[in-house]
């Protein structure tokens, strides 16, 4: 049986330059931060946003005041590197973005979920990521993306708005 260290002993030795420590508060968080990232800059450049993250973390881990909140800061942090990616990236697409053509069935009823969620800024995406996916409360996306929680629901309001539009454009 394996015994997991608690996080505030594992920030605690982090904090001390032991990157073990870091490595396993990393890998506790890395399923949620790569959905996270995937929900902001998309499946090819989430894991090297996490990752990114995660090295600027590890340099300015003694900045991080309380141990508990270490799954909020280090959100924080990626979302903010996806960000950047998103800014860098605007406009590009990768092949593996753009939809094959529909062998069968009526093209017109596909829904394609990515690119509708691409069509939001990042703020609005990854809000709605973390609502729907994650189950988050607004105090608690508040706090991962370092926004307050009024304006969660108003990122959220708008990006359900754009959504409709879309969709019934789409319709149309």
């Amino acid at each position: 049986m394996v015994v997991e260290e608690p996080r505030q002993d594992l920030v605690a030795r982090a904090r001390g330059g032991d990157r073990d420590a870091f490595g396993g508060l990393a890998t506790a968080q890395w399923d949620r931060l790569v959905r996270l990232a995937r929900s902001v800059v998309g499946e090819l450049e989430a894991e090297d946003a996490v990752q990114e993250g995660l090295v600027f973390a590890w340099q300015r881990i003694d900045r991080l005041r309380e141990a508990g909140r270490f799954p909020a800061w280090i959100s924080r942090i990626v979302f903010r590197c996806c960000l950047r990616r998103a800014k860098r990236s605007r406009g590009r697409r990768s092949l593996d973005e753009i939809p094959e053509p529909a062998a069968t069935g009526n093209p017109e009823a596909r829904i394609d979920v990515w690119r509708l969620l691409r069509s939001l800024p990042p703020g609005q995406r990854a809000v709605l990521h973390l609502t729907v996916v994650e189950g988050m409360t607004d105090a608690e996306i508040g706090e991962a993306l370092g926004i307050e929680p009024s304006s969660v629901r108003s990122h959220r309001r708008r990006a359900r708005q754009s959504l409709e539009r879309i969709l019934e454009g789409e319709t149309s």
